[in-house]
C-alpha cells in the first residue's frame, strides 16, 4: 500500500472528520461547517472508496445511504428481555406504585427518581462490538426481534462507531443499548408536503411512518425518511455498568449516542408527581410526539432487586398523558391547489378545542383517503392534533350517522381557476393542469422567496397573494420589476415596508446559483440536487443546454429527475421567465464548475473502467468521461458502450467479450477522444 499511503491517510482523516461533524449536526445540533462543506468532504470520501473499494468498512460515513432489498428480516435473540412498562394516569397511581414496590424493598422509600419523556416511536436494540455498530433489531416480542441493521445504518444520528470522538471513554468489547426511532413533527410535515407535491401518498402519523421506514425491505427508501434516534438504556456490556440511571445516560452521551436532554432528577415522590403534572402542557413544545413520561428509580441495583411482574419491570412506570384527539362534525370538504397543481382536500370542521387550540380545519391527506375511509360530509369524525403538526382526520364514527351524510366526489374542475382537473387512473394525485392558475402562481412564488431558496424577507404568502391579485406579479421574474409605488398602492403598506421589500428583492440577486435553481420549483429538484446542478454546470446558460444523458451522469440524478429538468427547461413559458430573470440581473454564475467547457465528445456513451490506467486514477477518469458527456457505471451490461481496460483488468473484460462489447486500451481511448 506504500504508493497509496496518502490516499489511505486522507480516507481515515475524512472518516474521522465526517463522523465528528455528523455528531455535531445531528446529536449536538451545533454544526461548525456548512452543509455544502460536509457534502464536498463526503463526495471526496466516496471518490477514494470508489477507487479502492477494498478500503470500505461498515463504519464509513458513506455507508448510510442504504442499498439493497431484503427478502425478509432475520430473527435476533436479545441478550436480555426488552420489557414493557405498566401505566399510571394520575398522582394516585404513582403513589400506589411506590407503595406496592416498597413492600418488596423498603429502600424504595428513600429512592431518587429520573423522569424521561416517553417517545411515541419504535423501540430498537443496537449491538456494538469493539466500538463498531454490527447489528440492530426491533423489540419484537421482547425476547426475539427482527434484524433491521441495514436500515438503521441510514439514520444520521446513529453512531456507526463509538466513541464518536477521541475525548469519549473507550468502547467496551461488547455493548448493547436500547433506544427509540422517531420523526420530528416539522420533518413529518415537510415529508408530507413533498409527498403531496409529488402526487404520492401522504402518511398519517409520525410514529407509523418511522416504524414503516425502519422495517422497509428497501433500505434506499429508509434513507429518504427523516428518522432520528434517542438512546436511553444499556442492556448488556462487557464493561462494568453504571450504578445509577443518571450515570448511565451520561455514559451513553459520552460514547456519542443521542440522549434526550429533557430529563429530570427528583429526590422524592411528591416532586415526581409535580413534575409529571407540569409536563403535560409542555408536550407540544418538544417538536416530537410523546405520549407520557417514564419514571425510573435512579438506583439501578435497587431497580434490579425489585425484579419484574409479567413483562413489566417493577422499578419503572409509564405516566400516560390523555390522547390529543376529539370528535367533531365535518361541515364540508375544501380543496387547496399546490405549486405543482396537485389538489389536496382538507376538512372544514365544527370548531373544537384540542390541547388548548381551537381547530377549524384538518388535513384529509388525499382523495383516495376520503374514499378508502368512506368519509362523508356531515359525518362525526375523529380528529387528532400532535404538537405543531396540522390536525388530521383519522376517520368517521360510523355509529353516529343519521342518514343525512353526503358521499363526497373529487372536483371535476380546479376550485381556483375553473379549468378541468386531470387524474391518471391508479395514481393518488389529482392535478390542475393550468400553469397560469393563480393558486399555482402564488405557491410557486412562495417557494421561490422561501428561506431555503432566495430567502427574500418580508414576502409572506399573504403579500404574495396581494401582488398576484393586483396583477403586479404573474411569475417569479415579475418580482424584480416591482416598484415601491406599486407596493404603496396595496392595503397595509407604508413607505418603510415597501422600501424594505424592494431592497430585499434586490439583495436576493447576490444569492448563489444553487439557491436559484432550487427556487425555480422544478419537480424533483430539492436543495441537494440544486447544489449538484450548480456545481456541475456553473451557470443556467449551461444547464439549459443539458441533455438527459448528461444530467443522468451526475451523482444523485436518475432518469426521472433528469426528464423533469429537461421538460421544464424546454417549455417556452419557462424559457421566457429565465430570460427575464437574466435581463433583471438575477443570474448568478460559479467561477469554476465541475463540468469545464469542453465538447460533449462522448455524449450518449456508457463506459465501464477496469484495471490501472497510466495517466488517471479511477475517480479522475470518471470525471474526465463525464466532462465529455459520457457516463461511467460499475458493471458491464448490454447497455455498456465500451469497457476501458488498463493493466491487470478483472473479469469485466471477459463479461464484455461475452456480450460483444468493444474493449478499449488506454491508447484506443485517447485516439477516440482526439478523433471525436
Amino acid at each position: 500500500m506504500t504508493e497509496n499511503n496518502a490516499d489511505y491517510d486522507r480516507l481515515l482523516e475524512l472518516r474521522d472528520e465526517l463522523q465528528e461533524h455528523n455528531y455535531r449536526y445531528h446529536v449536538l445540533d451545533a454544526p461548525i461547517i456548512t452543509d455544502g462543506e460536509f457534502d464536498r468532504m463526503l463526495a471526496e470520501l466516496r471518490a477514494i472508496e470508489s477507487q479502492y473499494p477494498e478500503w470500505i468498512t461498515s463504519d464509513s460515513p458513506s455507508q448510510r445511504a442504504g442499498g439493497g432489498i431484503s427478502d425478509k428480516f432475520e430473527k435476533v435473540t436479545h441478550p436480555a428481555p426488552i420489557l414493557s412498562l405498566a401505566n399510571a394516569f394520575n398522582g394516585e397511581d404513582i403513589r400506589a406504585w411506590v407503595e406496592r414496590i416498597s413492600k418488596i424493598d423498603a429502600g424504595v422509600l428513600d429512592a431518587e427518581f429520573v423522569i424521561e419523556p416517553k417517545l411515541d416511536g419504535l423501540t430498537v436494540v443496537l449491538h456494538y462490538e469493539n466500538g463498531l455498530f454490527v447489528r440492530g433489531a426491533t423489540r419484537g416480542n421482547g425476547e426475539v426481534g427482527e434484524d433491521i441493521t441495514i436500515n438503521l445504518r441510514t439514520i444520521p444520528s446513529l453512531p456507526l462507531r463509538i466513541p464518536v470522538n477521541q475525548s469519549g471513554p473507550a468502547a467496551p468489547a461488547r455493548l448493547v443499548v436500547r433506544g427509540e426511532v422517531f420523526i420530528n413533527l416539522s420533518d413529518f410535515e415537510e415529508l408530507n408536503r413533498r409527498q403531496m407535491e409529488a402526487g404520492e401518498k401522504v402518511y398519517q402519523t409520525p410514529r407509523n411512518t418511522a416504524a414503516g421506514a425502519v422495517r422497509n425491505l428497501d433500505s434506499t427508501v429508509t434513507a429518504t425518511r427523516p428518522l432520528r434516534l434517542f438512546v436511553y438504556t444499556i442492556i448488556d456490556s462487557s464493561a462494568p455498568l453504571p450504578t445509577t440511571q443518571i450515570e448511565q445516560l451520561e455514559l451513553l452521551k459520552n460514547y456519542g449516542f443521542p440522549v434526550n436532554p429533557e430529563t429530570a432528577h427528583s429526590h422524592n415522590i411528591n416532586d415526581v408527581i409535580q413534575i409529571c403534572e407540569n409536563w403535560e402542557p409542555k408536550r407540544d413544545s418538544l417538536g416530537y410526539e410523546i405520549d407520557g413520561l417514564v419514571i425510573k428509580i435512579n438506583d439501578l441495583d435497587l431497580s434490579a432487586r425489585l425484579g419484574t411482574v409479567g413483562k413489566d419491570p417493577r422499578g419503572a412506570m409509564a405516566y400516560k398523558f390523555p390522547a390529543q384527539e376529539v370528535s367533531t362534525k365535518l361541515l364540508d370538504i375544501g380543496v387547496n391547489v399546490g405549486r405543482t397543481g396537485v389538489l389536496t382536500p382538507f376538512a372544514i370542521l365544527d370548531t373544537v378545542e384540542i390541547g388548548g387550540v381551537n381547530v377549524r380545519q384538518a388535513t384529509l391527506h388525499n382523495f383516495d383517503f376520503i374514499k378508502d375511509k368512506d368519509i362523508r360530509i356531515g359525518d362525526r369524525v375523529l380528529v387528532i392534533r400532535a404538537g405543531d403538526v396540522i390536525p388530521y382526520v383519522v376517520g368517521p364514527i360510523v355509529e353516529a350517522r343519521t342518514g343525512s351524510e353526503k358521499v363526497y366526489s373529487p372536483p371535476e374542475v380546479c376550485p381556483t381557476c375553473g379549468q378541468a382537473v386531470s387524474h391518471i387512473e391508479g395514481e393518488v394525485a389529482w392535478y390542475c393542469t393550468n400553469s397560469s392558475c393563480p393558486a399555482q402562481v402564488v405557491r410557486n412564488i412562495e417557494h421561490f422567496v422561501s428561506r431555503g431558496a432566495l430567502d427574500i424577507e418580508g414576502l409572506g404568502i399573504k403579500i404574495v397573494e396581494q401582488l398576484v391579485d393586483a396583477g403586479y406579479v404573474s411569475n417569479i421574474s415579475d418580482l424584480y420589476k416591482l416598484t415601491e409605488e406599486q407596493l404603496l398602492a396595496l392595503e397595509g403598506f407604508a413607505e418603510k415596508k415597501a422600501e424594505n421589500i424592494v431592497s430585499s428583492i434586490d439583495a436576493s440577486k447576490e444569492q448563489s446559483l444553487d439557491r436559484l435553481i432550487f427556487g425555480l420549483g422544478i419537480k424533483g429538484v430539492g436543495e441537494v440536487v440544486g447544489a449538484s446542478l450548480a456545481n456541475h454546470f456553473g451557470s443556467l446558460d449551461r444547464l439549459m443546454e443539458a441533455t438527459q444523458d448528461s444530467l443522468e451522469s451526475i451523482d444523485g440524478i436518475g432518469p426521472n429527475i433528469a426528464a423533469e429538468i429537461v421538460d421544464w427547461l424546454s417549455l417556452e413559458a419557462n424559457q421566457t421567465v429565465l430570460a427575464e430573470l437574466k435581463s433583471e440581473g438575477m443570474w448568478p454564475v460559479l467561477e469554476k464548475a465541475d463540468d469545464e467547457t469542453r465538447p460533449d465528445n462522448l455524449a450518449g456513451m456508457t463506459f465501464v473502467v477496469t484495471g490501472t490506467l497510466p495517466n488517471f486514477t479511477r475517480s479522475e477518469i470518471k470525471k474526465y468521461i463525464q466532462n465529455l458527456g459520457g457516463k461511467v457505471t460499475g458493471s458491464v451490461s448490454k447497455n455498456t458502450t465500451y469497457v476501458l481496460a488498463g493493466e491487470n483488468p478483472g473479469s469485466k473484460v471477459t463479461k464484455a467479450e461475452e456480450l460483444g462489447i468493444r474493449v478499449l486500451s488506454p491508447e484506443d481511448f485517447a485516439a477516440m477522444v482526439d478523433h471525436e
